[in-house]
């Protein structure tokens, strides 16, 4: 079985992650008990993306070259060049969560709809985040001196 990096193939070409989340949602709205199990993962692959693309896009815009880096370590650095801990600190979680809820195991149940309810509007509130930071300087934030 091959492995990718967790951000590989990620472009800007490959949609604006609010409109992917948006399809998320849309998938949980519309849950359909004949694809019962299948929806789930799928809207929480979709939502896993918008996470990814959010993320690249910071880096992009902070012209940082961190896509080598496993997704993990990214969501590390996102804790400094994010400008607020406490939402980088969620969206470890969140994509943490998302992408368990990826990975089907026989032993394991699919998310609910609730838990993708949870996880969804951190998405949200990274991509809107990230979208404020454009012509974000490049390097961390400052911090003042005492």
């Amino acid at each position: 079985m091959r492995k990718l990096a967790a951000a590989a193939g990620l472009t800007r070409d490959d949609g604006d992650p609010r409109v992917v989340l948006d399809m998320a949602e849309g998938l949980l709205r519309r849950a359909d008990p004949a694809t019962a199990g299948l929806w789930p993962r799928a809207s929480a692959l979709l939502a896993l993306h918008a996470v990814e693309a959010s993320v690249l896009r910071l880096w992009e815009r902070r012209t940082l070259d961190l896509q080598g880096c496993s997704m993990r370590a990214q969501l590390i650095c996102l804790r400094t060049y994010l400008g607020d801990t406490n939402l980088a600190a969620r969206t470890g979680h969140a994509w943490s969560a998302l992408s368990r809820a990826c990975h089907h195991h026989p032993y394991e149940l699919a998310p609910t709809a609730a838990e993708l309810q949870s996880w969804f509007p951190v998405v949200r509130e990274l991509i809107q985040k990230v979208g404020l930071s454009s012509d974000a300087p490049e390097g961390p934030p400052s911090s003042p001196r005492s």
